[in-house]
């Protein structure tokens, strides 16, 4: 028997089968056992199919590790391999049986991916070929024992990696095959020993192959309470009681029992007319680790271009990173119940990044790379369809259960405004029909289509005002002028507000407007009228004013606006106020600065001392810094010089 050296051209690639391409090494077992699935799915259909075939044992997968021989062996009585096809399945890197087995279904318009209902058609997972060489990053040799299905003779392949194999003949009972990995020395890099521990092969086989249709099964060991006598008596351990019975410390004992790993039936392949609640927040708890039932669950399956399967959850409350890089935002991605990807990113966009659940589909393979499951044509059309589904089930929350909807979008409705923010206003369409602002006018959460239903009459504007909260903003001289005429003002208490706003071409043909922005035009014509009168009569002294803060504002200008207060600080140009102090807080652009102007109301009593003060230019030089500063104070702005303020009201006490 001579050592063969494998058939692509180049040891290279396997060299990168086993160091690049499976960067996680416990990947290895879901590789072969999905590979041992796909040889029963191939008996199975083959059992059905051809009426001269009869069948064995029930079909399974098992696991035995060997802790004292470092073996971990995973047998199936699947279809089995000849010699040829040992040859040429595993002789060949990256040469798949299961891609060859569904093209010539395809062939014969028996295509795996067929409905459900017609179990005839096996779901067969691998395709790639190179799944069985992952197994090469946790052992150093591997055997494997094969004898086909109808066969007489049976087959043993061997392999230490790079320097090739054999195939040689063997001695096998029954059809299947039989993979021994002689798993490599532990060093301080690597516990290799941990893949013959009963605990982590559990878990790796409820991480990966929960959902493998048949049972994977393992001997395992437990230790339990020795049965012993039994007495009805109510006592505590070592006390005697009348019926003569001793009560003594429990016995325990070690015993040994076959396990059967995996759960098998995913809940997302079962009718939705079998589930209830329960059994969807069961799921959700259980697997997404959340204490707290989700608000709402999306079952569906989508057929087309990609047929998929899908469970997703709108969780009740974010997680406390929600809002931090560190949060792993992505849906589970499954490939016919296999574990293909724990969090893959690219099937949600980042304003999405809340919903939790997965998505199992037979059009997706177990790919050999990331980089290539994010190039997917199908995972794309799959992100899609995933999008459009969650918007429409998160307007009809809107729409049909307001309180919870609420809840959702105190927990998340940043995200969605983020989601704006960042996309420059290419998903305003998509998403500012999900949005809830807090209405001035009805004192509670409206969107704006029910803003926009409430218009006052001759409105062309949609007004909203920002602050840091919205006692703040109900502070404003402005917001108190709007609300006494009747007008709505949508209040932004969030750092990315006004900037989200501003991404935004308005909403039904009608522009976003500050309310301390200079060009609103609420003013009746009398309003007007006597506001030119009196911009006439004060002219000078406004000239006066901007002169003795020395450059400090753009503009100093009279305004209707003002109601009580004497004056107020406003912005002319792209940047607003509250929009300086979030750059400036953030140190994205500390230097970044608004231009100023300076209101000031015509029939605040103010007005007249500052016109008596305009040829004592030292006392109009004072009062007009203590106005500005009293506008910068109600802006929320910090003063520029608080010192100079503090004399300068000592100055004005003398």
């Amino acid at each position: 028997m001579s050592k063969k050296q494998f058939k692509t051209e180049s040891k290279r690639l396997l060299d990168l089968m086993i160091n690049s391409v499976y960067t996680n090494k416990e990947i290895f077992l879901r590789e072969l056992v999905s590979n041992a699935s796909d040889a029963l799915d191939k008996l199975h259909f083959k059992l059905l199919t051809d009426n001269s075939t009869t069948g064995g044992s029930a079909l399974e997968i098992r696991l035995v590790p060997d802790k004292e021989a470092r073996t971990l062996t995973i047998a199936d009585n699947g279809i089995g391999m000849t010699h040829d096809e040992l040859e040429t399945n595993l002789g060949t890197i990256a040469k798949s049986g299961t891609l060859a087995f569904k093209t010539a279904l395809k062939a014969k318009g028996e295509d795996g991916a067929a409905d459900d209902a017609d179990n005839s058609a096996p779901e067969v997972i691998g395709q790639f070929g190179v799944g069985f060489y992952s197994a090469f990053m946790v052992a150093d040799r591997i055997s494997v024992l094969s004898r086909a299905h109808g066969a007489d003779d049976a087959w043993e392949f061997s392999s230490t990696g790079l320097d090739g194999y054999t195939v040689s003949p063997a001695e096998k009972d029954a059809c299947g095959t039989v993979i021994t990995l002689h798993l490599k020395a532990d060093s301080d890099e690597e516990n290799y020993s941990r893949f013959l521990d009963t605990y982590t092969l559990t878990s790796l086989i409820k991480k990966y192959s929960d959902y493998i249709r048949y049972p994977i099964k393992m001997t395992v060991e437990e230790t339990r309470v020795k049965q012993s006598e039994e007495c009805e008596c109510d006592h505590d351990h070592g006390e005697d009681c009348e019926c003569g019975h001793e009560h003594k410390a429990p016995e325990y004992e070690t015993v040994t029992e076959e396990k059967t790993l995996n759960s098998m039936i995913p809940l997302w392949r079962r009718n939705k007319n079998e589930l209830t609640d329960d059994d969807y927040n069961g799921f959700y708890t259980d697997k997404f680790h959340d204490y707290e039932a989700p608000l709402k669950h999306i079952h569906s399956r989508t057929e087309g271009g990609v047929t998929y399967n899908s469970i997703l959850y709108i969780p009740a409350s974010a997680p406390y990173n929600f809002y931090s890089k560190n949060y792993k935002r992505g849906l589970q991605l499954y490939s016919n119940g296999v574990m293909i990807m724990e969090s893959c990113e690219d099937l949600l966009p980042d304003y999405f990044g809340f919903v939790k659940g997965l998505v199992d589909s037979s059009d997706i393979s177990l790919n050999i790379s990331r980089e290539m499951l994010q190039q997917s044509r199908q995972l794309r059309a799959i992100a899609a369809g995933l999008k459009k589904k969650i918007r429409s089930e998160l307007e009809k929350m809107l729409d049909d259960d307001r309180d919870n909807y609420e809840k959702f979008f105190k927990a998340f409705g940043l995200s969605l405004k983020y989601g704006i923010y960042e996309s420059y206003g290419m998903e305003g369409e998509n998403l500012q029909d999900l949005l809830l602002f807090k209405s001035a006018k009805q004192d509670k959460l409206i969107t704006l289509k029910e803003y926009t239903a409430r218009l006052v009459e001759n409105q062309t504007e949609i007004y909203y005002a920002t602050g840091e909260s919205e006692e703040l903003i109900k502070a404003l001289p402005q917001y108190k002028y709007l609300v006494d005429k009747g007008y709505d003002i949508l209040m932004l208490t969030e750092n990315v507000d006004e900037f989200m706003l501003r991404m935004l071409n308005g909403y039904e043909g009608k522009p976003y407007k500050s309310i301390t922005d200079k060009d609103i035009n609420i003013q009746d014509e009398d309003e007007k009228k006597a506001l030119e009168e009196k911009m006439a009569q004060y002219a000078g002294l406004l000239t006066a004013v901007k002169d003795a803060l020395d450059g400090k504002v753009k503009e100093v200008r009279l305004s209707p606006r003002l109601s009580d207060s004497p004056a107020a600080l406003t912005s002319d140009g792209p940047l607003s106020l509250e929009m300086e102090k979030v750059l400036s807080e953030s140190h994205l652009a500390s230097d970044a600065k608004a231009e100023r102007v300076l209101e000031l109301n015509p029939d605040h009593h103010v007005i007249q001392a500052l016109d008596g003060a305009k040829d004592d230019a030292e006392k109009l030089a004072l009062y007009a810094k203590l106005l500005y500063a009293q506008a910068q104070i109600t802006a929320g702005l910090k003063l520029d010089d608080p010192t100079e303020f503090a004399s300068l009201l000592s100055t004005l006490i003398v």
